[in-house]
């Protein structure tokens, strides 16, 4: 009675973490993968919900419908009667439902843990991630009509590899070259964040990478203002997702939520000459935002002051 009743009176601890556990391997974000990672403020399922809606409407747009493969038992039904007592064609028989249904798992977008909070990873299958993104928000930024709420940000990850230094230069080497190894080359940023992970630091990484690039081409230039090409860093625990991106800037880094707004040359409002405010919009609208004033201006405003300075002296009204 007493080892029932011991077995019985378990303590609350011996079932608390059941509820935390996470499904290891394909159910998390690993080395060899492609996908989109997605930024959110605090609603992680809303955030997936959206994620998938939205990249299906806009795939379906570049590669149609998705397809699934159908299993055809044709051949083993016709020779079911002729394979019962067979043991070796039962066993191949079930590793061909098994592989099948694998195969029907893999879906065109897949959503895994990331590792970090807020932060969702699509996985993605036979297509290009960095594609898709760019497409998605150049409709955004074009029809600037809104299409999610939770969805903050929208980064490709076109690969991933171990996020030590030494592996991310030895992976970069062959990654990196369709854009920047000779004869190609173009003006680029580097762009890191670390998310989970310590034992990297952001200016040793940009340095590295930037030496890389310059080393695969020397008219290879770095350009913080509006480069040609964004190198997107997420590193995410012990897993270094990377992508090249075009118009980084334009699509305000790739934020889904601002990309909705207007530019700031059209948001600003056109005014006729002699308005009250012309001179003061001269002065704000400075190259470097310095305020500029016209050459002469101030001498002149000087010369003014002793000249009605005196007609007020031979005024009439005056003695």
């Amino acid at each position: 009675m007493t080892e029932n009743q011991d077995s019985r009176k378990r303590s609350k601890r011996h079932y608390g973490n059941y509820g935390n556990k996470k499904y290891k391997g394909s159910r998390e974000l690993e080395v060899g993968m492609q996908g989109i990672l997605m930024t959110c403020n605090m609603n992680e399922r809303k955030c997936t919900s959206e994620a998938y809606s939205l990249l299906n409407e806009y795939a379906d747009e570049l590669y149609g419908p998705e397809k699934f493969s159908d299993v055809d038992d044709g051949d083993s039904d016709a020779n079911d009667s002729a394979d019962e007592d067979d043991a070796e064609a039962a066993l191949k028989k079930e590793v061909k439902q098994i592989r099948s249904s694998t195969q029907k798992m893999e879906r065109r977008f897949q959503a895994l843990d990331s590792g970090a909070n807020n932060v969702i990873f699509i996985r993605t299958q036979h297509l290009d991630p960095e594609k898709l993104v760019h497409h998605i928000l150049q409709d955004l930024h074009t029809t600037k009509k809104k299409k999610s709420r939770v969805i903050l940000r929208m980064l490709p990850v076109s690969g991933t590899c171990k996020a030590f230094i030494e592996d991310m230069e030895k992976y970069m080497e062959n990654f990196l070259e369709p854009w920047f190894k000779t004869p190609n080359q173009g003006t680029f940023q580097i762009v890191f964040k670390a998310r989970n992970s310590s034992h990297n630091k952001r200016d040793e990484v940009i340095k590295a990478l930037a030496e890389l690039v310059g080393k695969m081409n020397p008219e290879n230039k770095v350009d913080l203002t509006n480069p040609e090409y964004t190198i997107i860093i997420e590193v995410i625990k012990n897993v270094c997702c990377v992508s090249v991106v075009r118009d980084y800037m334009l699509f305000r880094k790739f934020n889904v939520q601002e990309v909705l707004k207007l530019d700031k040359v059209q948001n600003q409002p056109q005014r006729t000459e002699g308005s009250p405010r012309e001179t003061e919009d001269v002065k704000q609208d400075g190259g470097d935002g310095d305020s500029k004033t016209v050459p002469g201006q101030e001498q002149q405003e000087e010369q003014a002051l002793p000249e009605k300075k005196a007609e007020e002296d031979h005024s009439p009204g005056k003695k």
